[in-house]
């Protein structure tokens, strides 16, 4: 049956990691496999072109893992690539945006920041949802050049990281943002560095309980929830270093663990 097939969830690399914690905590007997192409990481940096070709490489891998549902954990590949994805596959696909509206509608001094990857700042979806969400709202928009590179390479609390930050920050501090907007899946591992550097006041904003919640909507509408009373083994793989996703992911104090896989 198929409500006991396993969940795919792919990012470009680690970050969508922290989506997935969010699926799991919120379905804790689903099957989950996770793919990290962390080999060609970040794909904020690459053309539509690549970005979707690389989307299409993973979605074949967990299909062929025999995944019911697939979650694209990574906004810069959710702008380019989820419509692609959803006309050529018939599994369902959920995906990942920034959370502008909630940012949007909560702000008291009418400025919001967005971080996220330069391919999620110039994609269509991304520039649609802002213009539905944003009017009388000033959005200062920043790329978050180096962030991705710095967490996939096991540094995400490291001085380094910080001055960064602090660099990429400063127009929005400028401008008195109160909600700042994490458009990329692995900016959520900067949350404890990011509240070191902005005031008391200003919000941070991720996707990841919005995902989960989808995903499990979606799971019930097609009749694909788990039916298990066991609670299954994660599985992870990533095509470059697994050590820096079994750090991120307590895989070794969880009893499961992180697999290289060539895909």
């Amino acid at each position: 049956m198929m409500s006991s097939h396993p969940i795919g969830i792919f990012d470009s690399g680690v970050g969508g990691t922290s989506i997935w914690k969010e699926i799991h905590h919120l379905l804790p007997h689903e099957r989950t496999i996770y793919l990290a192409d962390s080999r060609n990481a970040p794909y904020g940096e690459k053309t539509v072109e690549e970005i979707r070709r690389l989307c299409y490489k993973n979605t074949e891998s967990l299909l062929s893992m025999g995944c019911k549902l697939i979650v694209v954990a990574c906004n810069t590949a959710t702008t380019n690539a989820i419509l692609d994805l959803r006309s050529t596959y018939e599994v369902p696909f959920i995906g990942i945006e920034p959370a502008i509206k909630p940012a949007a509608l909560k702000s008291q001094t009418r400025t919001i920041g967005i971080l996220a990857t330069k391919g999620t700042l110039s994609s269509a979806l991304f520039s649609k949802t802002s213009e539905l969400y944003t009017h009388n709202i000033e959005v200062i928009e920043v790329e978050g050049n180096g962030l991705v590179e710095l967490i996939e390479s096991g540094r995400k609390d490291s001085p380094e990281t910080e001055e960064l930050l602090k660099r990429l920050l400063k127009p929005m501090l400028l401008k008195r943002i109160d909600y700042l907007v994490l458009g990329c899946s692995h900016y959520p591992y900067l949350i404890p560095v990011l509240k070191k550097i902005l005031p008391p006041n200003v919000h941070i904003i991720d996707s990841g309980e919005a995902v989960a919640r989808q995903t499990k909507a979606i799971l019930e509408k097609k009749m694909l929830i788990s039916r298990l009373s066991n609670y299954p083994i994660p599985e992870f793989f990533s095509n470059k270093n697994p050590a820096v996703m079994a750090e991120l992911t307590g895989s070794e104090t969880n009893n499961y663990k992180v697999s290289y896989l060539d895909f």
